[in-house]
């Protein structure tokens, strides 16, 4: 079977599925390209054969019409495969979804892990989409490592609790629910013990993990148990964490635990206190800024990024400076920036809005601004020799995230050390030492 994921909800869409048997076309985030590898499990133990699988996102309209785009595009090239269509827009409107001539099955974000999902049926129904709120249980479908990648990703938590004004994902993931620690901590050691070097725990709103389970323990508490029951693992990485909810645990594993990588995506979304409030944001611009303080002070070598919104309803010229300059004050590095786009539901939808060549001017301006980021933070390599997980042949990523184009040979998977021998204003550029060269 083969398929495709994307790692960052800014990059662009997938190509079209291509030839094969299964094809699986993710949108979105890394907890849908985890999600995807459940996805590919399940249908090659359901039998599924000849068919194009859509795990979609909502997270803005134009994630949506990427989707509708790509859907119609694998019906020209593969007419007689079987077309479904899952993930948080299907979840959201499945309507829309069954409306499509193209599509022959839509599943909701619970039905697309179920054992039988994908195995075909007397009487099968075009749309198997339930209630996304009465789902109680995540990571029930753990999987072992995933296909086509150096590092594994591990689903922690799913759902979310909080209701930011812009946002639709609750809709599409329910309430938030955590994974027991132990089957964490268990999957973590199998991951390990088939070489992966890297594990990245992932989730929607990880750091509200263990809030619903007994004692309530933190996601900081969870890193530290699995660090401890896994010394053979040589190195853990967060994906995209709540500012809001940093935790002084998780601030004592970044100052004490060097596996623990120093690379934190904080999901702001707007450096101006009175778009923050309105976002229904629960962090101020200064809690922002604090953190940022409190974790370099414990461990300097940290770098950030950032989920950015240009454009919010309301947003004034003086705001959207605002957020423009926390991008310098914050030292941030990495940037997703998304164009404010109203989503059906949402209280945001109902504000005024603001003209969309503003909202596309502005966007540009702060991916600009991150581009700028970038090179400072990049320039700040200069000199250094960097551990680097090896991606593929030719690219790694440092500890702290940043990618690395290197001259030479090593394993995918493998961590290696590399020189910096300087930047193409997007990457580090770098090669294998001359002695590890030479071996």
């Amino acid at each position: 079977m083969s398929g495709k994921a994307l790692d960052f909800p800014s990059t662009p869409p997938p190509e079209g599925p291509g030839g094969g048997d299964v094809d699986i076309v993710t949108f979105g985030c890394r907890l849908n390209a985890y999600e995807s590898e459940v996805i590919r499990k399940r249908a090659a133990e359901d039998g599924l054969t000849d068919a194009v699988v859509f795990n979609t996102c909502a997270v803005t309209g134009e994630a949506v019409r990427q989707a509708r785009q790509a859907i119609r595009k694998a019906r020209r090239e593969r007419p007689g495969a079987k077309l479904i269509v899952t993930g948080c827009a299907a979840q959201i409107d499945p309507a829309a979804f069954a409306g499509m001539a193209e599509v022959d099955l839509v599943l909701g974000n619970a039905e697309k892990a179920q054992a039988g999902a994908y195995a075909p049926t007397a009487e099968p129904l075009r749309v198997r989409v339930n209630d996304i709120m009465s789902v109680r249980e995540t990571a029930g479908h753990l999987i072992d490592g995933l296909k086509d990648r150096a590092r594994a990703y591990v689903e922690v938590q799913n759902g979310c609790d909080h209701r930011c004004t812009f946002c639709v994902i609750p809709h599409g993931r329910g309430n938030s629910r955590s994974a027991a620690a132990g089957e964490v901590v268990e999957q973590v050691r199998r991951l390990t013990a088939q070489g992966y070097r890297e594990v990245v725990l992932t989730g929607v709103d990880i750091t509200s993990w263990g809030a619903d389970l007994p004692g309530q323990p933190t996601l900081g508490q969870l890193v530290a148990r699995i660090l401890r029951l896994v010394p053979e693992l040589p190195r853990l990485r967060l994906s995209s964490i709540d500012a809001a909810e940093i935790d002084p645990d998780l601030l004592r594993c970044l100052a004490e635990e060097p596996r623990l990588m120093p690379y934190l995506h904080l999901s702001l979304q707007a450096g101006d206190d009175m778009i923050l409030k309105r976002m229904k944001r629960r962090h101020s611009r200064a809690d922002a800024l604090k953190l940022v303080a409190e974790v370099r002070a414990v461990r300097p070598d940290t770098a950030f990024g950032a989920d950015l919104i240009a454009g919010f309803p309301t947003e004034t010229d003086e705001m959207f400076e605002n957020t423009l300059r926390l991008v310098e004050q914050a030292e941030l590095a990495f940037l997703h920036v998304f164009p404010f786009s109203p989503r059906p539901g949402t209280p945001a939808a109902r504000m005024p809005q603001l003209p969309r060549p503003v909202v596309k001017d502005r966007a540009a301006r702060l991916r600009a601004a991150g581009e700028a980021a970038l090179v400072r933070h990049l320039e700040r390599q200069a000199g250094r020799t960097l551990s680097a997980l090896v991606e593929r042949p030719g690219v790694a990523r440092a500890e702290d995230f940043t990618e690395i184009a290197f001259a030479g040979e090593a394993a995918v998977g493998g961590v290696v050390a590399l020189e910096v021998t300087g930047h193409d204003g997007k990457r580090v550029l770098a090669c294998l030492p001359m002695l590890e060269a030479a071996e």
